[in-house]
């Protein structure tokens, strides 16, 4: 297999296990890239790339813009504020303008679930899915797999714990699918009122009690408690649920004692994660950021080899 074999990247959901080994193993030899003197391959060059964000954005923003450069694509960054959205231009105007200058890869974030399915039925593009409201993140699970599989050689069987705010997390969502498919042993440790009620059907650990779910964990991926997407009445107060679900040294020697903490950012320090645990030498917190450059290449590589296979 030298190529997804579809046009988009919305979701992990519906991915084989093939597919996303293919695009880890890619990542893999970009990553060698991306640590030489020239970070930079030819793969698609003449290429553009159309960063659409719809959403603030840090990591994501910057390593799918720093991925494409790398790739030799010419990068075009969408502002909202300053663009004719404001001006009250529907999403399919403004994608029909985006197609009109010929792009090959249309980036989207956007805080309702579907926009990027959306796009991609209205689009030639390859259309890349960078958060869809609280439906999926995928590139954020790919990378996650990927580090995950950096420290502790393969997937199969590891007992990884997911803690927080699963209710509202794409997060959360997409590294479900991607880490059962790829046979991880997936527990959820969260207060009631953050686990969303289908989620038993999924066939998956829930833990109310952090103490208990950490045990023997070998992955603790620690979930930021999502203020934006939420009404009221999720929990009392920021200190209460620091109290019982922030992650602190004590909690982590719960853990299995090679495990390694994940955050996908941005951390709130002192509510879900203490700073001594974020800054500890089990964190690979930064180490997903460098990630998401090569795990990115390898998405957009991909997909430019199904769409070349199409044509």
């Amino acid at each position: 297999m030298s190529s997804l074999g579809q046009k988009d990247l919305l979701g992990i959901r519906g991915m084989t296990r093939e597919q996303i080994s293919l695009v880890l193993e890619t990542a893999s030899g970009f990553k060698d890239v991306l640590k030489r003197d020239i970070k930079k391959v030819p793969a698609l060059r003449g290429r553009t790339v159309f960063n659409l964000f719809f959403e603030p954005s840090t990591r994501t923003r910057t390593s799918f813009e720093l991925a494409a450069k790398r790739l030799s694509t010419d990068v075009v960054n969408f502002s909202v504020p300053t663009s004719s959205v404001v001006k009250g231009e529907s999403l399919l105007d403004t994608i029909a303008t985006i197609e009109s200058y010929g792009v090959d890869y249309i980036i989207i974030r956007h805080a309702s679930s579907g926009v990027p399915h959306f796009i991609a039925q209205h689009s030639d593009a390859s259309v890349l899915n960078a958060g869809d409201g609280i439906n999926e993140h995928p590139t954020q699970a790919l990378l996650d797999a990927f580090t995950i599989m950096e420290h502790k050689t393969q997937i199969e069987g590891l007992k990884i714990a997911i803690v927080g705010d699963i209710l509202h997390s794409r997060v959360a969502k997409s590294n479900i699918y991607c880490l059962r498919e790829l046979g991880a042993e997936v527990r959820l440790i969260a207060p009631p009122t953050f686990v969303p009620s289908h989620i038993n059907e999924e066939g998956i650990d829930i833990h109310y009690d952090m103490d208990e779910g950490l045990k023997g964990a070998d992955v603790i991926m620690m979930l930021r408690i999502q203020r934006e997407r939420q009404g009221g009445g999720f929990l009392p107060s920021s200190d209460e649920y620091s109290r019982f679900w922030g992650l602190t040294r004590e909690r982590l020697n719960m853990a299995d004692p090679e495990a390694i903490v994940m955050h996908p950012g941005p951390m709130n320090r002192g509510i879900e994660i203490a700073s001594e645990v974020a800054d500890d030498e089990r964190s690979v917190i930064l180490e997903q950021v460098t990630n998401g450059v090569a795990v990115r290449m390898a998405v957009i590589y991909l997909l430019g080899r199904s769409k070349e296979k199409e044509q």
